[in-house]
């Protein structure tokens, strides 16, 4: 599923990071990664600051190849010059990338619930999935996957997420989860409130029982199922922490005019706060149509 892997890297602390998890998961998939770093003409006053922006960026990909290539992984190096998320998305396209993975800025304090300017940009306008990355204090890593989290409510946009997350659990070997979280909270006070949430409960099963058959059908070997209630970003990170989940793979909402610029906001607060990476998958064009 993962043939190209696309690193987009500034020599931070986090792109650091996010390089580990790719070279894992090429490692895993025989991959090959792309290393791409880009100058952003906007930072430079003049033609040779420019210049000395993009040797440098070279220099960056040449020494994040040559890491690559020590571990065994085969790697493409590349170097554009233009807005950094722009440049990013475009390289993806035009290279066929299968997966970008790319570190998020911010571990501790309010900063915890930031994404960088790029990152989130790329997580919301991205056609392929994207793995994010949050460097730790302590250096420790979730890879390889044991524990795998795909939540579900059934929806276009989370089925999205289910074949990936079926393919990364079949090749780790992982146990997967499939959760679907009820949104109590989200009923209020009604007359028919019980009618209503004996509803979605049954909704709620069926979509894990349809990530069940679906991991069945790829012979995964161990799966989980579980239906909770409460907010459903809430509930995802609760069950994370208390299953030792070691990465999230869920779908986004949206895919065309105004809504392509937006996360479905469960996925959008899972990315923020996630103790654990994320990969968030769009649904295509044809999907949910």
């Amino acid at each position: 599923m993962f043939d190209d892997i696309l690193v987009p890297t500034d020599g931070s602390e986090c792109a650091t990071t996010a390089a580990d998890y790719a070279r894992d998961l090429a490692s895993a998939y025989g991959a090959t990664v792309h290393a791409l770093c880009v100058a952003d003409p906007r930072t430079v006053e003049n033609a040779p600051d420019a210049e000395r922006v993009r040797d440098a960026r070279a220099d960056l990909a040449e020494r994040t190849c040559a890491d690559f290539s020590a571990a065994g992984v085969e790697t493409r190096q590349a170097v554009r010059t233009g807005v950094p998320h722009r440049a990013i998305l475009e390289y993806a396209t035009e290279q066929g990338i299968d997966l970008v993975v790319m570190g998020t800025h911010g571990r501790t304090g309010v900063e915890r619930f930031l994404l960088g300017s790029v990152t989130e940009k790329v997580v919301r306008l991205s056609d392929v999935p994207v793995l994010t990355v949050k460097a730790t204090d302590d250096g420790t890593v979730t890879y390889p996957y044991d524990e795998v989290l795909v939540p579900t409510d059934g929806s276009s946009g989370a089925a999205a997420a289910v074949a990936p997350a079926v393919d990364v659990a079949s090749t780790y070997d992982a146990r997967l989860h499939a959760l679907s979280v009820v949104d109590t909270m989200a009923m209020g006070v009604d007359v028919r409130s019980e009618v209503v949430l004996e509803q979605l409960e049954d909704a709620a099963r069926r979509a894990v029982e349809a990530v069940e058959r679906r991991a069945a059908d790829a012979s995964v070997a161990a799966v989980e199922t579980a239906v909770e209630y409460g907010r459903p970003h809430g509930g995802i990170r609760s069950y994370v922490d208390r299953n030792d989940i070691d990465l999230v793979v869920m779908g986004t909402q949206g895919r065309t005019g105004v809504e392509r610029y937006l996360l479905g906001s469960v996925a959008e607060k899972t990315v923020r706060t996630s103790s654990v990476p994320v990969v968030t998958v769009r649904p295509r064009a044809e999907e949910g149509e």
